[in-house]
């Protein structure tokens, strides 16, 4: 079958130019204020693959490449490699690195990046714990639905079938509420308000209760005011409180992979930032930018855009400052009038 016709903004010169821009004098101009510390992430695109380094305090991306296929340890060591003799050229040294908690980066920024910093991003690691714990309340509702009486049809006429349909009722209730509510058992901080529902909700399930203590923990462990070293104690404590309670340790089952250790890393280092949200925003821009600017995808005509999305990056700052002039000449003139 034939694939149509291609798309012809990928085609324009303009494309080509911003690409080869992007390894020359674009990487010059957002080296020269370079903080040091990255965020790493892939991005999947059909059958392509994004690899995307950016500077996580100024959110600039810095270099990117473009897989047909998934990306694999050579791959990324690569990646990596051709990223390290940039900064050479330029006598940079790199201080951290964040990521999610793919396996695919360990262990080639231990080979490439020896002794730098390696942060796993806290928001991946605590949505993880987060969609257990959602998991755990689905299941007390669906447990909560089997123990609904049958009633027959029509109006209950005696005691009994009163007193089933009461019970009913609080049941239905309580089911709807742990629907309603059910971000209140993962959500960080609580109102006044909210604390009571949560109160009335998990009244005579005691289960519930333990996991939102337990859910409070894991949160004051991120905490900038503590170290790394006094967050590890605490989280043994706490994985050791867990273990006692064998249905709490299979809800909370990622709360003892590896990836919390290196998510607390950021504790002993004030400037290297705990999430890698650097690099997820750029790449939630390109989600968009499939939708609204072009269909027929190639290896070529992402890196263009993505190209084309860097140099609008590094012009924003004086489009805005030319915005912002236009603005307030417009207002004099209005005011003038």
């Amino acid at each position: 079958m034939s694939p149509g016709a291609q798309f012809k903004t990928g085609l324009k010169p303009r494309e080509k130019k911003a690409e080869q821009r992007s390894t020359t004098e674009y990487l010059d101009n957002v080296l020269t204020d370079f903080s040091g510390y990255i965020a790493a992430d892939e991005l999947y695109d059909g059958p392509f693959c994004v690899l995307s380094i950016v500077d996580n305090h100024h959110y600039r991306r810095l270099v990117y490449e473009v897989l047909d296929h998934d990306p694999t340890h050579e791959d990324m060591n690569r990646f990596f490699r051709r990223f390290h003799k940039d900064l050479d050229k330029r006598n940079l040294t790199l201080l951290g690195v964040t990521t999610d908690g793919s396996p695919l980066y360990p262990e080639p920024l231990a080979l490439v990046f020896p002794g730098v910093s390696h942060q796993v991003c806290e928001f991946h690691v605590i949505k993880e714990i987060n969609k257990e714990v959602l998991k755990a309340v689905a299941s007390v509702r669906r447990e909560l639905k089997k123990t609904v009486p049958k009633l027959k049809r029509g109006r209950p006429s005696s005691k009994a079938a009163r007193r089933a349909a009461r019970r009913k009722k609080r049941i239905q209730s309580k089911i709807a509420d742990l629907f309603q509510h059910r971000y209140l058992f993962v959500q960080h901080s609580l109102s006044k308000k909210e604390k009571k529902i949560l109160q009335h909700i998990i009244r005579a399930l005691p289960h519930l209760r333990k996991i939102r203590s337990i859910m409070d923990q894991i949160y004051r462990l991120f905490d900038r005011r503590c170290r790394t070293e006094t967050a590890l104690e605490k989280l043994a404590k706490l994985r050791c409180r867990v273990r006692r309670f064998k249905h709490l340790s299979q809800i909370l089952k990622k709360l003892f992979t590896p990836n919390i250790e290196k998510a607390l890393i950021f504790l002993d280092d004030t400037l290297l930032p705990s999430t890698s949200n650097a690099v997820e925003r750029g790449y939630r821009r390109h989600r968009k930018m499939q939708k609204t600017v072009y269909r027929v995808r190639t290896q070529e005509h992402i890196s263009q855009r993505i190209a084309m999305d860097m140099q609008r990056e590094e012009q924003a700052m004086g489009r805005n400052q030319t915005i912002g002039a236009l603005h307030l000449e417009r207002n004099r003139t209005c005011l003038h009038r």
